[in-house]
């Protein structure tokens, strides 16, 4: 009989686990819930939370999740698809979208019943990443619509609307490039190789050729040809034949040994006579011993190899004090607190609260009847009692959280000036020294560009003659307020600086959350967690006057999904007025800037709340 404290959701998250190992073929795998975001190991998939509540769109979405994973598994070898895998960044994204399209596609041809399920998965996806406000072509993403046309191709399902609005601004383009191509795509589907050879038509009708690499295919046929020659040349001849090989084969050796003794002997006398030319003259190196050529440039984003920058020389990562006088400073930092002193009480009451939760965690809880430790006094009596009992001993257990490092990451962009970059500055503060007193370290960054519609950058460029898609032209400036090893007390003024008149100007979302996160992979704590703060989306009059409009958007949604894909650090994000679930899957978009300190609050306290439940309630808050 069920206990009414059980949890509801329970039996159906172990049927979805065994449904999903049959549907694979993997009596083995491992299925485990999260509120992370998804993603499968060689190991087994993770698949979203299931909440007590049981909600429709929490059902759909698992189960949709867990039928994409399961597909993949069972028709997907890994060893085919690196063996065609491309070498270009869009070629590899739009091959491995397909192959997606691919294995879902036959699932749902094979067992109909996933159809709706995975249907129900893109439309969640989809509707997650803004697809459906997207008007333009240039501004959705090729490989996405790619994969959709693929499976709609297979299936012959319409798509959610999100996803069908995005394969519709693509579609023309891509039956018009690849027509030829996508009539064998019922032949191929079920066979990857011949599926993988089928994509990369596909990637080279649509212009990326030049990315493909490679081709495996190639040089097979030769290899054959060169076998059925070799045999046909080891075949027996008759003896006379034999013996008038042999008699000219003697002959050509003893040739060739007074050609390689001529040979020798005027290598030595030109030796010498360029010995006694020029002893200085570098002799040549043979081919196989010829130095390295030196390796390629890297690329200047590690998110999005396409990305650049047209100049870095004027790019700066500076610390606060670097920027202002101490007396100035100070200055800016009274007037700071003069500014916020009817919030403080409101502010002082979320950051205690935040205290007691993460202090709770901290409770002494220990070890006891040990051999070794700290003599347990409570114990003594029992050793009284019984002289033979031996003493007992106990040890402290250690917290999960304390080897842990947070970095908040705040927009300096013109639009955060006045309030919104006050109350920013101030809940840094307070939570900076909250999150100290339980022993996590803080880092906090600023990001912002040196100077407004372009700097020295853009002058270079137009200097140079304008070049086509230049990329950025505006000069960084990356700011340390605080780094993680660095005493609050030191640095307390340093927020001060957001205060200075003239800060505040551009913002490049992409390279800034790209270096903070570069910071946080060198650190050696355990665990890492990064808060962004914006307002808008990546904005610079320079860049975009003269590339792509969605040219730093792109770049800002490639970091995010390299930081969240890597999961060597914690994304969250608040967007003030902005709505940053667009790009980031952890995200709380606030419509009054005095919400930010319950926001940061109680998005880091989610965090570190071990009560699994609380913590899927509050990530479950992000689109607030």
């Amino acid at each position: 009989m069920t206990k009414s404290t059980d949890n509801p959701a329970e039996p159906f998250k172990k049927a979805l686990a065994e449904a999903a190992r049959t549907m694979a073929h993997d009596p083995e795998m491992g299925v485990t819930y999260s509120v992370d975001p998804p993603g499968m190991t060689p190991e087994g998939m993770r698949l979203p939370q299931v909440t007590r509540r049981m909600t429709r769109d929490e059902v759909l979405l698992a189960r949709g999740t867990a039928d994409a994973y399961a597909l993949q598994r069972r028709y997907h070898d890994a060893a085919t698809h690196a063996r065609y895998l491309p070498e270009g960044q869009m070629a590899r994204e739009l091959y491995e979208a397909m192959e997606t399209a691919r294995c879902e596609a036959v699932g749902a041809n094979h067992m109909p019943g996933t159809a709706g399920n995975i249907d129900a998965r893109i439309g969640h996806e989809a509707e997650r990443r803004g697809y459906a406000q997207i008007r333009q072509a240039g501004d959705a993403p090729l490989p996405a619509a790619a994969a959709y046309l693929i499976r709609h191709l297979a299936t012959g399902r319409d798509l959610p609307a999100p996803a069908r609005n995005v394969m519709d601004l693509w579609r023309g383009f891509i039956e018009e490039q690849a027509a030829g191509t996508l009539e064998n795509l019922g032949t191929v589907l079920a066979d990857q190789a011949a599926f993988a050879r089928f994509a990369r038509q596909v990637i080279s009708d649509l212009g990326y050729g030049d990315q493909l690499g490679e081709d495996p295919d190639e040089g097979q046929e030769p290899d054959d040809q060169e076998g059925q020659d070799e045999s046909a040349e080891e075949e027996p001849e008759s003896p006379d034949s034999t013996g008038q090989e042999q008699d000219e084969n003697d002959d050509t050796d003893t040739s060739d040994d007074q050609s390689e003794s001529q040979d020798a002997a005027s290598a030595d006398m030109a030796l010498d006579e360029g010995a006694e030319d020029s002893m200085d003259e570098a002799v040549e190196l043979p081919e196989g011993e010829a130095p390295l050529e030196p390796p390629p440039p890297a690329h200047h984003s590690e998110a999005d190899p396409n990305y650049e920058a047209y100049c870095t020389e004027f790019d700066e990562e500076i610390r606060a004090e670097d920027l202002a006088e101490p007396a100035e400073l100070e200055r800016l930092r009274a007037y700071l607190d003069q500014q916020l002193e009817p919030l403080k009480g409101a502010v002082s009451r979320l950051a205690n609260k935040l205290q007691r939760r993460l202090q709770a965690q901290q409770n002494r809880s220990w070890l006891f009847d040990l051999e070794e430790g700290m003599l347990d006094a409570g114990r003594l009596a029992r050793v009284v009692a019984n002289p033979t009992t031996p003493l007992s001993f106990k040890q402290e257990k250690d917290t999960e959280f304390r080897d842990t490092v947070v970095t908040l990451l705040l927009d300096n962009s013109g639009s955060m000036r006045g309030r919104p970059i006050s109350i920013a500055a101030i809940c840094a503060d307070v939570l900076a020294r909250t999150l100290e007193r339980c022993q996590v370290k803080v880092e906090i960054l600023g990001f912002t560009t040196r100077a407004w519609k372009g700097g020295q950058a853009r002058e270079r460029w137009l200097a140079a003659g304008r070049a086509q898609q230049p990329g950025r032209l505006n000069d960084l400036r990356h700011i340390i307020y605080k780094s993680a090893d660095a005493p609050w007390r030191r640095v307390r003024a340093n927020l001060g600086l957001m205060m200075k008149e003239g800060l505040l100007k551009e913002n490049i979302d992409g390279e800034a959350l790209e270096w903070a996160h570069r910071r946080m992979a060198a650190r050696p704590e355990a665990r890492k967690i990064l808060m962004v703060i914006s307002d808008g989306a990546p904005v610079d009059d320079s860049t975009l006057s003269v590339n792509p409009s969605n040219y730093l958007e792109k770049h800002l949604r490639d970091v995010i999904a390299m930081v969240e894909r890597r999961r060597a650090v914690e994304l969250i994000a608040i967007g003030i007025g902005h709505d940053v679930t667009r790009y980031y899957h952890r995200a709380v978009t606030i419509t009054d800037v005095e919400q930010l300190a319950g926001a940061m609050t109680e998005q880091l306290a989610s965090l570190f709340d071990t009560d699994k439940r609380a913590k899927a309630r509050m990530m479950g808050l992000r689109r607030a």
